[in-house]
């Protein structure tokens, strides 16, 4: 269980036919009271767009147009598939495995918002395939869905399915889903690398000091595991030590880093003064270090500030004073 009771939140990560959909529904065998949620394939397949020269049938494949022409299409489907999976998030857990008198123990979600964009998005941008306007957009929704629906949507630790792109190709050749057909080797290895950046290596940028932090479980998926029951067994047993590890501890905080600058309620900014700073307030006298009204109780190094740091509420016509500086 996570904090107050609530369930634990856990996100199935990992490259495009790596094995998702077969390990979740082995989990779904293994553990029956825990909520597992897919990956919302279905609702991309056939979004609701009629009187549009690309949806005679008055719904369209999103996902195909994506692949077909990713140029056009990119920014469209990756807005749409991070609002599919926040939803999914969102939604309270329902049918035999709990109520809301005694909820599932666990929740369990194929991709998250995370590797929305820090593995797909970041991905087409890179190619080419999301410009730097709409990358900056997309990054702009992000950051604000986040800071207020984060506490309740973002997982408290991440289950990273690995396998070889080249063995990941072999399975979707094998699962032969039609949008995919065109997908290459060298697809593969980029959203490989992105995977390994963020979750092996921790070397992306990541703006939420929950999802920096948050526990890891790299569970290797090369060999073959579907019918294989003695391996079933073996990464079974490694998800269920995870969970015990990750009980016996409270979730980390969803609550994304501040950068220097950012608009809060209205027009307020934030700036973070460094020790020795002086910051002067409009109509007052001068003061120097200290929270502002806002940041009571607030952990400055939660939000990835350094120790000498503080978040000061700035008005209109307030100004820092930097040390070594005029102004």
């Amino acid at each position: 269980m996570g904090r107050c009771g609530a369930p634990l939140r856990l996100a199935l990560e990992g490259n495009i036919a790596v094995g998702k959909s077969t390990f979740l529904k082995l989990l779904g065998a293994t553990f029956p009271r825990w909520h597992l949620v897919t990956e919302p394939v279905a609702q991309w397949r056939k979004v609701p767009a009629p009187g549009t020269a690309q949806v005679p049938g008055g719904s369209a494949n999103l996902l195909q147009l994506m692949y077909q022409e990713p140029a056009r299409w990119s920014f469209t489907f990756q807005t749409f598939s991070c609002l599919s999976r926040l939803k999914a998030a969102l939604e309270p857990p329902g049918g035999a495995g709990g109520t809301p008198r005694t909820p599932q123990p666990v929740r369990v979600f194929e991709r998250s918002v995370f590797s929305d964009r820090y593995v797909f998005a970041k991905h087409l941008f890179e190619a080419g395939h999301l410009q730097p306007l709409e990358w900056a957009v997309y990054q702009e929704w992000h950051d604000f869905l986040l800071a207020h629906l984060g506490p309740r949507a973002a997982p408290h630790a991440f289950l990273y399915l690995r396998a070889t792109p080249q063995t990941c190709l072999e399975r979707l050749r094998r699962r032969a889903r039609s949008e995919e057909s065109g997908i290459q080797l060298g697809y593969l290895r980029q959203l490989h690398g992105q995977h390994e950046l963020w979750l092996v290596a921790r070397a992306t940028e990541i703006g939420f000091a929950a999802a920096r932090r948050a526990p890891v479980l790299l569970l290797d998926a090369e060999q073959d595991f579907e019918h294989n029951t003695a391996r079933q067994g073996q990464l079974m047993a490694q998800v269920e030590a995870f969970v015990t590890s990750l009980s016996a501890r409270p979730p980390p905080s969803a609550t994304p880093s501040r950068p220097p600058w950012h608009r809060t309620r209205g027009g307020v900014r934030m700036k973070t003064p460094r020790r020795g700073d002086t910051v002067l307030r409009r109509g007052t006298q001068s003061w120097g270090e200290g929270h502002g009204p806002e940041d009571k109780g607030h952990d400055p190094e939660e939000r990835g500030h350094g120790p000498e740091e503080r978040d000061t509420v700035l008005g209109r016509g307030d100004t820092i004073l930097r040390r070594g500086t005029r102004s």
